[in-house]
């Protein structure tokens, strides 16, 4: 996969910067502060947006709501087959192909630690294409660290994996709250 390389001017690297500090500054005030309209600078950060080089996410601060990030890296044979069996899951946060021995990365999220290592030990661990899997957690982060964690409207009776709670035995001992998909979900936080 070949990179496409954008160029971007001090003016572009400026209005990212403020962006960055300040996410609810305004068109106006950045155009004061880098010495340009502000209709220039709703041109640049359409141009930026469109290229994909900046986006808004909405997400939540780990550090002040209490929930548990898990790293887990990973070396499989399928890397998409892998990524592919999180994608709808409320708890995936993202993935990560990585070059080296453990060539995959997976974020997770979640409100207890019993939980995530409980999915990571049925989903993961128990898995035919897996050939290792390190549980980690992050323990803190020196900035506020924020993280685009799906909240779920409408809780459905299967959860999106198509796993069966039935079937789920850290659930029925009570080391896993269950998907926050579904209407058996024990938490708080979803």
């Amino acid at each position: 996969m070949t990179r496409e390389r954008i160029k971007l001017d001090e003016k572009d690297r400026k209005i990212i910067t403020l962006l960055h500090d300040n996410q609810d500054i305004s068109q106006e005030e950045i155009a004061k502060e880098i010495k340009l309209s502000q209709p220039s600078v709703a041109m640049r950060i359409k141009k930026l947006k469109e290229k994909g080089i900046i986006d808004n996410i909405i997400g939540v601060n780990v550090n002040k709501v209490g929930i548990y990030v898990a790293v887990v890296l990973l070396q499989t044979t399928n890397t998409t087959k892998i990524l592919n069996l999180f994608r709808k899951c409320p708890f995936f946060l993202n993935g990560f192909v990585l070059s080296g021995k453990q060539n995959l990365m997976l974020l997770f999220a979640g409100e207890d630690l019993a939980s995530l290592e409980s999915m990571i030990d049925e989903r993961l661990r128990s898995n035919e294409d897996v050939k290792s899997a390190e549980f980690n957690i992050l323990i803190s982060s020196i900035k506020d660290f924020i993280l685009p964690v799906k909240m779920v409207e409408r809780p459905l009776n299967k959860p999106p994996c198509g796993i069966d709670y039935k079937e789920c035995q850290a659930y029925h001992e009570n080391r896993c709250f269950g998907c926050p998909a579904t209407i058996r979900y024990k938490g708080t936080f979803w």
